[in-house]
């Protein structure tokens, strides 16, 4: 008698394991086992950094855009206070790119927010 290996759709389902193993060490690539628990992992961990990648990014550019205050004479919080007063639209990624790449642009701004504080 020969062995049971069930039908085309568990074969259609472990091949969709492999393939999402593709490229992972040892037996994690070609065991249906290992790949699953190694797979199922991948995507708990891609799940929760995609979330992750969007608080790192924030901190990223709010520390940059007070490096940028900071050689204003102001400090982040005033800033961004400043510009809510004055009704400036700018989100933090392009406040952060202003501080890197145009500093006078950047000292506008700074001037702007200022202005509303006073």
């Amino acid at each position: 008698m020969s062995r049971v290996t069930r039908g085309f759709k568990a074969r259609r389902r472990r091949n969709r394991v492999l393939k999402l193993a593709k490229g992972y060490r040892g037996g994690r690539h070609k065991l249906n086992r290992s790949a699953s628990e190694a797979v199922d992992r991948a995507l708990v961990y891609a799940y929760r950094d995609r979330r992750a990648r969007k608080r790192d990014f924030r901190r990223l550019w709010i520390t940059r855009i007070n490096a940028g205050a900071n050689m204003n004479g102001t400090n982040y919080s005033r800033l961004i206070g400043g510009l809510n007063k004055a009704g400036v639209e700018l989100d933090r990624k392009v406040l952060a790119n202003l501080a890197i790449l145009d500093p006078n642009a950047f000292s506008e701004v700074v001037k702007i927010a200022a202005e509303a504080n006073a």
